[in-house]
């Protein structure tokens, strides 16, 4: 990922000087389980840990040669090393070392993404309670439905970053997963004893079963989770962006002393943050589909997946670690407009209340088509003449005899949509209906 969009704990976790230094932790590992096992000396182990250096600058010299990464970094390890070198990378293939690697960083890559999603869960949860009984005009195909709660917006998305939690860490659970089991991943050169120590030294576990490499499908399942994450925040950040829209004016992103909207047109203050976390929302879902194509490989590998993972399982890391980020300080600073959201309500004149006035005389013995025909009538004058829908249907005189003046003031009740708010809330926060049932 490119600088720009580039936090400093997930660029130093995915650095070519972290990247061998894992690498490294691996190959210590696997030493210090041979020595137990006695396979290797205990002096060339201490010597091993002692000496061990590396420079990322003289492996990709070394590479140059090689056209080898691995066999360019245990050949600078041997040059630090000495003698006790020929211990190191003792029955591994280069796989055993990356994939095990890989392991570590995805799992530390996880880890930072909770972290980053605990935070805006927080958000999320502060702005539902705060514009819990805030109402808004709730939309349909872009045409306004019924009155809503702005705070209910919050509250549907805590819950949708709380079912991406739980998918990130059950890919956590299935990412952290290592092997040590030789070429074609039998344990032609190794006891699988040796691959269970070293994974539990390493805090990860062993993969069942292989082949000379960790099978595809786990980091599919991560980049893929990923990507269901950054569809949500592209969701959330689309929402702000229509708020925002100098018609709509519900919300809009926090506009900083010194910010500048245009190069051209001073006035401007544009969504720019949310429309960068659609943008980078494409990125990442593209780069899963990189990542189900690395599920299928020749036989016991091919390297077709390597080239391509080493550019979407960083980059994928970082743009995600951007974005929870920067869509956690969006909603903690968006600044929202409650007196704009009551004149957008009422901006079609009582229309939005025609659903409550159809079950009004449904009630009071109507068919529900015969209703329908009535209330869409009005509504229709409405729409097409202007007008004030509550007057409109005070003086239809089918309506009339069947509901008093104060039954269609009711209908026209803007409470009635809020009333069941607290139980949402209830459900949402409290967990009450997973727990009564």
């Amino acid at each position: 990922m490119i600088p720009r969009y580039t936090l400093p704990e997930m660029g130093t976790l995915w650095s070519e000087q972290n990247k061998f230094q894992k690498w490294l932790d691996v190959e210590i590992a696997v030493c210090e389980v041979h020595a137990e096992m006695g396979v290797i000396p205990r002096e060339a182990l201490e010597e091993i840990k002692t000496k061990a250096k590396f420079l990322v600058e003289r492996i990709n010299e070394i590479e140059k040669t090689t056209d080898h990464d691995v066999i360019a970094f245990t050949t600078n390890l041997a040059e630090s090393i000495g003698d006790a070198a020929r211990f190191v990378h003792y029955g591994l293939t280069s796989s055993d070392v990356v994939d095990t690697a890989n392991a570590l960083l995805l799992r530390d890559s996880c880890d930072i993404l909770l972290r980053k999603i605990e935070a805006l869960l927080e958000v999320l949860k502060r702005r539902a309670f705060e514009f819990k009984r805030t109402p808004q005009i709730g939309r349909t195909h872009g045409i306004h439905a019924e009155p809503t709660s702005f705070g209910l917006t919050f509250a549907l998305w805590y819950d949708e970053m709380r079912r991406n939690r739980a998918r990130l860490q059950a890919a956590r659970e299935r990412v952290a997963v290592g092997k040590i089991s030789g070429a074609v991943g039998a344990f032609a050169h190794l006891d699988p004893v040796v691959e269970e120590k070293v994974c539990a030294r390493l805090g990860i576990k062993p993969a069942l079963v292989s082949t000379q490499i960790i099978q595809r499908d786990r980091y599919a399942e991560y980049l893929s989770v990923l990507a269901i994450i950054a569809s949500s925040l592209d969701k959330f950040a689309l929402q702000v962006r229509h708020w925002q829209r100098t018609e709509v004016r519900e919300a809009q992103e926090k506009f900083k002393r010194g910010q500048k909207g245009s190069s051209a047109m001073p006035h401007k203050r544009n969504p720019i943050l949310s429309e960068r976390i659609c943008g980078m929302a494409r990125t990442v879902r593209a780069n899963s589909i990189v990542g189900l194509e690395n599920v299928a490989l020749w036989h016991e590998r091919d390297i077709s997946h390597s080239s391509a993972e080493r550019i979407v399982l960083p980059d994928s890391s970082a743009a995600l670690d951007y974005m929870l980020q920067k869509t956690a300080s969006l909603l903690d600073g968006l600044v929202v407009y409650p007196e704009r959201m009551l004149e957008n309500l009422n901006a079609t004149r009582g229309l939005v209340f025609s659903g409550q006035l159809l079950l009004a005389l449904t009630q009071s013995g109507v068919s529900r088509e015969t209703a329908y025909e009535w209330v869409q009538r009005n509504a229709m004058k409405v729409w097409d003449e202007g007008g004030d829908f509550q007057t409109l249907v005070a003086a239809d005189p089918d309506i009339q005899k069947h509901l008093s003046n104060e039954q269609i003031k009711k209908s026209f009740s803007l409470d009635t949509y809020l009333r069941n708010v607290d139980v949402v809330f209830d459900r949402v926060f409290n967990n009450s209906l997973e727990q009564s049932s």
